[in-house]
């Protein structure tokens, strides 16, 4: 499996230019998995829904599946953080795992930046930045040598990754932790 993450500030298009990668890595013939980070108390099953019943009545895992999807929910019974490799030990395999947040992941990650956000870069000071991804690279508020991509071609991301694919194998931290209970 080969992982790269995409770092930015809320507002600056990740979610769209990872959207725009995995179609362009999809019709390449790659199989595609992501990891994202939510930032807030978040649900993907609905009030009502008996997924959300069972979690509410006080279930910590709760697993619906179908023919066509799977998808589990994990309740914590206190706020904690978890590892992005915890996270990447429970995908299926795939040849690439998008990771979408995880600013200070330790993994190679490209910068999502847009001047109009007014958030200050990251790569001077993260070394596990390959490249940056802006709508306005005129616009970098310091120099640097990384590769600078077009935020709205994410065929051309996506190519820049098939490019220099190995540099992408993932190879899973030695003490990687489980996600908590």
């Amino acid at each position: 499996m080969k992982v790269v993450g995409f770092a930015g500030w809320s507002g600056s298009g990740k979610t769209t230019l990872v959207e725009g990668v995995i179609a362009s890595l999809v019709l390449a013939g790659q199989r595609v998995s992501v990891v994202k980070h939510a930032h807030h108390d978040f649900d993907i099953d609905l009030p009502g829904k008996d997924s959300w019943r069972h979690r509410k009545a006080g279930a910590g895992e709760v697993i619906v599946a179908s023919n066509r999807r799977f998808a589990k929910i994990r309740e914590y019974a206190s706020e904690r953080r978890t590892s992005v490799h915890a996270l990447l030990a429970e995908l299926d395999a795939c040849d690439w795992a998008l990771v979408e947040g995880f600013k200070h992941g330790e993994l190679p990650k490209i910068e999502v930046w847009r001047a109009v956000i007014g958030k200050p870069v990251q790569y001077p000071d993260d070394p596990r930045i390959v490249a940056v991804a802006t709508d306005s690279p005129r616009q970098l508020p310091k120099p640097t040598l990384l590769p600078v991509l077009d935020l709205d071609v994410p065929d051309a991301v996506a190519e820049f990754l098939l490019q220099s694919s190995a540099r992408y194998d993932y190879v899973a931290p030695a003490a990687t932790i489980a996600v908590a209970r």
